[in-house]
């Protein structure tokens, strides 16, 4: 027999403006950066659990970072991998220049043009390395000085891919990515997780990291829930490591994640 509660209008407007209502969020980007992310989720009625999978440090040599980026700065394209290579690379001097200006995706772009560069190129439909490639203005870069600002590690296509069409490369450490410092505060709420939970993924090392520092008991709860991924590549990682369900988000842009985990159907207990 099925019990069955009519649907109020009030629930219904409830349902629309908090999608989210009741479902807790992990959020598992880079400590000290979760901040605007969990606000959001709040307001779709989620409840965020901080847990980093990454920690980010500045380069050790700041004065050799320094000369390499205002070099690049006077080449002929600079790549910019993440949001976090924008910040770091403008705390080291300003990021005027008269060079193609590359984001790997719109989250990326929005910080150069935070930074001062307002004419940025970047992939609009595919927001990752293959959506990069397929830029025109990476189409003929033979002999051409192109710039890789980012961090060591990484999958390493845009690297290959950029020497193989005969670029003079240079990659540009600004920062550098190391395992969280995992505590209690991260894990209690992590052995508290229900079905009604999901996991915001979009980086294979940050979920390397998690899986590698959390308790066994913690780790098992968080792959019983919801794994919100940015691409199909992070699916089968996420599967890998043990997720049963896994929904693709179509980039990594926060928006994108959120407007995945809404489109879930969470299994109460």
């Amino acid at each position: 027999m099925f019990l069955c509660w009519p649907v109020t209008p009030q629930d219904a407007s409830v349902s629309r403006t908090q999608p989210l209502r009741n479902v807790t969020v992990v959020i598992t980007r880079p400590a000290g950066t979760a901040g605007p992310l969990s606000r959001r989720v709040r307001k779709l009625g989620g409840i965020p659990v901080a847990v980093p999978g990454l920690s980010l440090r500045a380069t050790a040599d700041a004065s050799a970072t320094h000369a390499s980026l205002r070099e690049a700065l006077e080449g002929d394209t600079l790549l910019f991998t993440s949001p976090a290579a924008v910040r770091f690379a403008a705390d080291l001097l300003p990021l005027a220049t008269r060079a193609t200006v590359i984001a790997v995706g719109r989250g990326t772009a929005r910080a150069l043009k935070t930074a001062g560069i307002t004419d940025v190129h970047f992939p609009d439909s595919r927001q990752d390395s293959e959506g990069v490639l397929a830029l025109p203005e990476l189409a003929d870069i033979a002999g051409r000085r192109v710039a890789l600002v980012g961090a060591p590690g990484g999958r390493g296509l845009l690297r290959e891919q950029l020497a193989a069409r005969g670029a003079r490369l240079d990659e540009i450490h600004v920062y550098h990515r190391v395992a969280p410092r995992i505590d209690r505060r991260h894990i209690d709420p992590l052995l508290k997780l229900g079905k009604r939970s999901a996991v915001l993924l979009s980086s294979a090392e940050a979920l390397e990291h998690l899986q590698r520092s959390l308790i066994a008991p913690a780790w098992r709860r968080l792959v019983q829930a919801v794994a919100v991924v940015s691409s199909e590549r992070l699916r089968g990682i996420a599967m890998a490591a043990g997720f049963e369900r896994v929904a693709v988000a179509r980039s990594a842009l926060p928006a994108d994640l959120l407007e995945a985990a809404t489109g879930v159907s969470f299994t109460r207990r």
